[in-house]
């Protein structure tokens, strides 16, 4: 692409005319392989690795076994696009990326937090939401009543390994001791036991546990205007193409409205990237 033809490209980013003009020249360099695309439409599916325990996100409801969440209404909408049927393939925080890399999955769409240490390994998307930190602690908890003071001594701030919250707790605090659990539910078991007193979430999972859990309380930070941690989707590195598609995908969502209307439907309009 010329020097004169990328001038009107800058100033058009994030829209979805310019997400599809990216599709088009990302294309001209793929090689004579099938690419990802092709292999979806021929496939006639859309293989999605999702994280059913995330709450409003990619959730599978254990009364009625059924999934739900932002992700799941997004991927069915992204596979109608496409012409094809969506196939969710449960993963964790833990292991997506090897799901990814393993081509298990076309694609992760749960909320993945956009990190230094993933971008190593995987390509990400635009972001579509952002969240910051949220502290869950019991009500009977009475020398942690704030956010500001988790990080004292004797303090135990529980974190699941893998998520950008251990990144993040490992780099803030400097008195409390900080500890990481394999499991989403060990955090609870962790809190509720005595042995640590606040875990470490996000907006759709706080949420989850005050409307569950009558013992959960949230610890909001004072100031929620620092950083913000983006989410977005996942994709195998190397394949331009198809992570412009994806690009397409989310830049489509925020124009037309399906983004809001999904985040609506789920509570979770406090967090969507328009």
């Amino acid at each position: 692409m010329s020097v004169t033809s990328r001038k009107p490209v800058q100033a058009l980013l994030n829209t979805a005319v310019i997400s599809g003009l990216l599709a088009v020249s990302a294309g001209a360099f793929a090689d004579n392989s099938p690419s990802r695309l092709d292999t979806i439409k021929q496939s006639g599916e859309l293989r999605v690795c999702i994280w059913p325990e995330y709450f409003a996100i990619s959730y599978r409801n254990q009364k009625n076994n059924k999934l739900q969440g932002i992700d799941i209404d997004l991927a069915a909408e992204f596979a109608s696009d496409l012409g094809v049927k969506p196939r969710y393939i449960p993963t964790n925080f833990g292991r997506f990326m090897d799901d990814i890399e393993s081509n298990a999955c076309d694609i992760g769409m749960f909320g993945i937090g956009r990190t230094a240490a993933r971008k190593q390994r995987i390509d990400f998307s635009q972001p579509y939401l952002a969240s910051g930190m949220y502290g869950l602690t019991t009500k009977t908890n009475t020398y942690i009543s704030s956010w500001e003071l988790m990080d004292r001594p004797g303090n135990v701030i529980c974190v699941q390994r893998g998520t950008y919250m251990e990144a993040e707790m490992r780099k803030q605090l400097k008195q409390a001791e900080l500890s990481v659990v394999n499991k989403p539910y060990e955090r609870e078991i962790e809190v509720r036991s005595g042995r640590a007193d606040v875990f470490i979430t996000d907006y759709p999972y706080g949420q989850k546990m005050l409307k569950q859990y009558d013992w959960a309380k949230l610890l909001t930070p004072q100031d929620e205007s620092g950083a913000k941690f983006e989410y977005a989707y996942a994709v195998a590195k190397d394949q331009p193409q198809w992570l412009a598609r994806v690009n397409t995908f989310v830049a489509t969502v925020k124009q037309d409205g399906r983004l809001r209307e999904a985040a609506a439907r789920h509570a979770l309009i406090p967090i969507v990237l328009d």
